[in-house]
């Protein structure tokens, strides 16, 4: 899709004016841009953390495992079993987290590959 764009002459002040009213109600390409690295940024920390709590996960079924005895403790087995949840709905929030990166930077390559964002016709 081809661009109309007309050139007139219009005092300093009209053009800045106008200017000024497209920057405040559309995010630039800077920004857009911006914005991902930050979120790219975030998902990269989570995966730190993640790998961070696995290695902890590790250590504890290894402590747990070389342990004799199993504990009776209904609290502890309650502890146990709420850990284990928030675990399971953590590594869950984050899977899914991952795969909305995958498909912000798949549409990312298309809009490369498209040559940019086109605008809709009204």
């Amino acid at each position: 899709m081809s661009r109309f764009v007309m050139r007139v002459l219009a005092p300093l002040r009209v053009r800045r004016a106008i200017l000024g009213r497209f920057d405040g109600r559309y995010v630039t390409r800077a920004d857009h841009r911006q914005d991902v690295r930050d979120s790219l940024w975030e998902v990269q920390a989570l995966k730190r953390e993640v790998a961070a709590l696995r290695r902890e996960v590790d250590q504890l079924r290894q402590r747990a495992a070389s342990t004799s005895r199993p504990s009776t403790d209904p609290a502890l087995a309650a502890k146990v079993e709420d850990a284990h949840r928030l675990a399971t709905e953590t590594a869950s929030a984050v899977d899914q987290v991952l795969q909305a990166e995958v498909l912000i930077w798949q549409a990312i390559g298309s809009i490369r590959e498209a040559g940019g964002p086109e605008k809709a016709a009204p």
